[in-house]
């Protein structure tokens, strides 16, 4: 299935308004998505737990939780593709119930933020308390990114302005411009810092995705501003009014708690943007677009450009981001309505799982490479390859490198 424009995507699901009733067909994940609000809570919960049992092993309960429990749900609960009818799509993204689900998300992520500086600047935990208590928050940052990548895409002003809120966290303000502007624009090509290629680690795509979508944002930012005339050093600055709020952020815990939860607040931003990143390294590994015939122009996104996955448990933690295919192809559709699409490649487990097998290289090679080799037939020239890689790759896949290419065949245009 060919991907549509955003606003075609917005119109038609207008187009069927009052289509169907409610009682025509029920989400069988309805509640499910309130299991979501676990995340934000965790640090009360890790609190709970060592007051309760006074082992300080506890402070790291947001991992074991994401890294731990949530995989091994994957594997319990198993997969669910199914989708909800074409008829109920508008009916469904109406019902601002699920709104909800994620606007809660954003109180109990600032509480439990301000829960742990009060903790560390109790000084009561010890060095490795305070680091596992960061990192714990560190999960509910990290996947407050997520909660602002489904609030970034509405037209809603009050939605996009909770996304920075969400964002502000991490310092990751920039995510907002790049993810929607640049990410949606170039996904699945060499030209995309959020992309990763076949042969790259984690350990290299971080650096490079992390630096990239910085510029990228700013570049953007500066191009749209410079268009209706306006300097780039001004709070119109998308990107500069959402560091800012990082900054009054900080600034007000470090006012509060002390300079010594400095660091902490550190550890937590660091490990909540890489656990965004880990999620872009594993959604198109390898995965590239093809140059229309005869056209130095792309192909349209299309599901086969996304690894996805209908593992019930992570999708529910992540509002059904496993579904990104559907994502790519309608940006402004809501997560409850996302659908499954045969066409599109599936990973061997949900997200959790997937970002495990990302921190151990040789582990993921082994699981990944070959299911990009496959997904393009054997032909491993229309992979997106990792540069420094390219000549290894190909003598290991068979491939012949086309003179002056930067790997991949052409694609008719769609």
């Amino acid at each position: 299935m060919s991907s549509v424009t955003a606003d075609e995507a917005h119109d038609h699901d207008h187009h069927q308004e009052g289509a169907v009733n409610a009682p025509e067909w029920t989400d069988g994940k309805r509640y499910a998505w309130l299991l979501g609000l676990i995340v934000p809570l965790t640090p009360f919960i890790a609190w709970g737990l060592v007051e309760a049992t006074g082992l300080g092993v506890f402070w790291w309960f947001g991992p074991m939780i994401v890294f731990g429990l949530m995989p091994a749900l994957d594997l319990i609960i198993g997969t669910d593709a199914e989708n909800p009818p074409d008829r109920v799509l508008a009916w469904l993204e109406q019902d601002r119930y699920y709104r909800w689900c994620t606007y809660a998300y954003l109180p109990l992520q600032y509480a439990s933020l301000v829960l742990a500086a009060w903790l560390w600047a109790d000084g009561d935990l010890g060095i490795v308390g305070n680091i596992g208590l960061a990192v714990t928050v560190g999960c509910v940052s990290g996947i407050a990114i997520n909660t602002a990548h489904e609030l970034g895409h509405k037209r809603d002003k009050a939605e996009k302005w909770l996304s920075k809120v969400a964002l502000a966290q991490t310092g990751y303000g920039h995510f907002f411009i790049e993810h929607n502007r640049g990410h949606h624009v170039r996904v699945s090509t060499p030209e995309d810092p959020a992309s990763s290629r076949l042969g790259e680690s984690f350990y290299a795509f971080w650096p490079r995705t992390v630096s990239g979508s910085l510029r990228s944002a700013w570049e953007l930012e500066s191009e749209r501003l410079q268009r209706v005339g306006t300097s780039r050093w001004t709070l119109k600055n998308d990107l500069l009014n959402a560091w800012l709020m990082s900054v009054v952020l900080f600034g007000a815990l470090l006012a509060i708690f002390g300079i010594g939860i400095a660091p902490y607040l550190a550890i937590q931003a660091v490990f909540g943007f890489s656990l965004l990143e880990v999620v872009n390294y594993l959604e198109h590994y390898g995965l590239k677009r093809q140059k229309r015939e005869g056209e130095d122009r792309y192909e349209r996104t299309q599901p086969s450009h996304s690894w996805n996955s209908n593992n019930v448990a992570s999708n529910v933690f992540l509002y059904h981001l496993q579904r990104h295919s559907d994502h790519h192809a309608h940006p402004l559709r809501r997560y409850q309505a996302l659908r499954h699409f045969d066409e599109a490649p599936e990973l061997p487990t949900g997200y959790a799982g997937m970002i495990v097998l990302a921190v151990f290289p040789p582990l993921w090679r082994r699981v990944m490479d070959h299911r990009v080799i496959e997904h393009y037939g054997g032909d491993v020239t229309l992979a997106n390859i990792q540069p420094r890689k390219r000549a290894k790759v190909l003598r290991k896949y068979g491939g012949t490198p086309t003179p002056g290419a930067t790997g991949g065949g052409t694609a008719a245009a769609v």
